[in-house]
């Protein structure tokens, strides 16, 4: 027999957004179902020390916060399943969920909390080394490379702002990238150009993430040249892939409207999508900030917003009888 599972509000993912959106929802007696999907706690499992995130004086791990917002989300009256949603139906009310073990879930509102995930080169040097020296956030893990010798891949937007925003905190930043000329807007590389401390590598592709020491550390990056085949070592303890990020939107493309970049559109200043109901959350609609603590924010705001639409949809019931 098929499993099925009724909700006022199901909060698809479980990072710091679906939490947030869990824990206000159910102290508004919402009840929600958290759907983990197939990374629980999101991104920041994958994160070791945390030291941005309000509330720590110490820096803590990221699987630990993310056990403590499950742990206080369940407290609060949240139910949390395992599951991997692989269809959805947003043309109807309530809307209709399929999960992989055949679970069908049926929902009143819906908060998309998703996320993106950073692309990576692909290395197996490259995930050896992430934690101890690899990383895809500049603005999350820079601040312990202050003074270190550090290294941007990439040539777009991202890549150029993460070099720049380096520079607080190293004087010897090198941005490396494959082609002779970058991709990020002209204020950004002229900005990039005028900065003493950083140096372009251009025609170069990272070929090995190097490490050494005891315990094993990030030490440089062996780079080829695209023109001439050479591979020579870039001495670094920090190497920031900065090749862009790819929202986990497929589930709901042609049934809500995504931007160029796939992620989800919403109406400025709320999480309220193309659909009456859909709300979104985190990273899946974010892609300016994309931090821990910008994505619990706007969890919030869409456990607010689907609670406020929750109340209107009942007082027009009522009215109508």
């Amino acid at each position: 027999m098929t499993n099925s599972i009724s909700t006022r509000v199901a909060v698809l993912g479980s990072g710091p957004a679906g939490l947030t959106a869990a824990i206000y929802a159910a102290r508004a007696g919402l009840s929600p179902v958290v759907i983990q999907g197939i990374q629980p706690g999101g991104q920041l499992t994958t994160t070791t020390d945390v030291e941005n995130y309000p509330g720590f004086r110490d820096v803590i791990q990221g699987p630990w916060l993310m056990e403590e917002m499950q742990a206080q989300a369940e407290h609060v009256g949240t139910k949390v399943v395992w599951d991997h949603i692989s269809s959805v139906d947003l043309s109807r009310r309530p809307f209709r969920l399929n999960g992989d073990g055949g679970t069908q879930y049926s929902a009143d509102t819906l908060v998309i909390a998703t996320g993106a995930q950073a692309s990576w080169l692909g290395l197996p040097s490259e995930e050896h080394m992430k934690g101890r020296g690899a990383s895809a956030c500049a603005t999350c893990d820079g601040f312990f490379y202050r003074g270190k010798r550090v290294a941007v891949i990439g040539g777009g937007n991202t890549a150029v702002e993460e070099a720049l925003y380096l520079t607080n905190h190293s004087h010897d930043v090198t941005l490396i990238h494959r082609r002779d000329t970058l991709r990020a807007e002209k204020i950004l590389q002229d900005r990039l150009f005028a900065n003493p401390n950083i140096k372009v590598i251009w025609d170069s592709e990272v070929v090995e993430f190097v490490g050494g020491g005891d315990p094993e550390a990030l030490i440089g990056l062996d780079i080829r040249n695209k023109r001439n085949g050479e591979v020579t070592r870039v001495p670094v303890e920090g190497a920031f892939v900065a090749i862009g990020h790819k929202p986990a939107t497929e589930l709901f493309a042609g049934q809500l409207d995504l931007d160029e970049d796939g992620y989800i559109k919403v109406e400025a200043g709320t999480t309220r999508t193309s659909v009456e109901g859909v709300f979104a959350c985190g990273d899946v609609m974010d892609k300016i900030y994309r931090q821990a603590v910008t994505a619990a924010g706007t969890g919030c705001m869409a456990a607010l917003d689907a609670e406020k639409y929750l109340a209107a949809q009942e007082y027009q019931a009522l009215a109508a009888e």
